[in-house]
């Protein structure tokens, strides 16, 4: 068992050393809309569930050189974003979303998707999604790096409503078999469902 000390690494070996241990991560696809009205659409494996009291979800956005990438300044300015969970019918157009464009440049016009209202924000959903939650910010916390210049941004974000694919829900359950959701691994690679098994918790 090797022991390390992460404060003798360098920031790429903790990236190497996270991404290849925490596996598989779940990946949101998240779009916002710039005070000039631009679409835009990131995904982000640094994602997960924060409470279901009220449902809330949590994305965390590094920063280039201690400024905010388009997701969150466009989240902390208007408030509201949009979370879609991806799939293997539409991964390839996601991972397009991932290039870096100017903030008046819309990454959805790199790709097919189709964007479609929300009912309770501004901000669009994509129709190819199966499931999308439109989320309103909770809390926008900056973290790591030094007090000048954070790391990232972690986006705390209160789920409004939810939209999820009729033939997926049933009872108050999603299908995950027919969710058939992408996970991130460490660099390029990526994960789908794979075999899945059930365990009793203890009384």
């Amino acid at each position: 068992m090797k022991s390390i000390d992460p404060n003798q690494l360098a920031e790429r070996e903790n990236y190497k050393f996270l991404t290849g241990s925490i596996i598989p991560r779940p990946v949101a696809f998240v779009t916002t809309l710039s005070n000039e009205d631009v679409l835009n659409a990131a995904p982000f494996s640094y994602f997960n569930i924060v409470s279901s009291n009220p449902p809330m979800i949590s994305i965390s956005v590094a920063r280039k050189d201690g400024k905010m990438k388009d997701t969150s300044r466009n989240a902390v300015e208007r408030k509201e974003f949009v979370v879609h969970i991806s799939d293997e019918s539409y991964i390839e157009q996601i991972n397009k979303t991932a290039k870096s464009l100017p903030p008046n440049e819309s990454e959805i016009t790199e790709t097919n998707l189709t964007p479609v209202h929300s009912l309770k924000i501004k901000v669009p959903g994509i129709q190819e999604a199966k499931v999308r939650m439109e989320c309103v910010l909770e809390q926008a916390i900056p973290l790591g790096g030094t007090k000048d210049q954070p790391a990232c941004d972690l986006l705390i974000g209160r789920v409004v409503q939810y939209h999820i694919r009729s033939d997926l829900y049933e009872n108050g359950r999603i299908d995950a078999q027919g969710l058939k959701p992408v996970s991130r691994l460490a660099g390029n690679a990526y994960a789908k469902l794979g075999e899945t098994f059930e365990l009793e918790r203890p009384i």
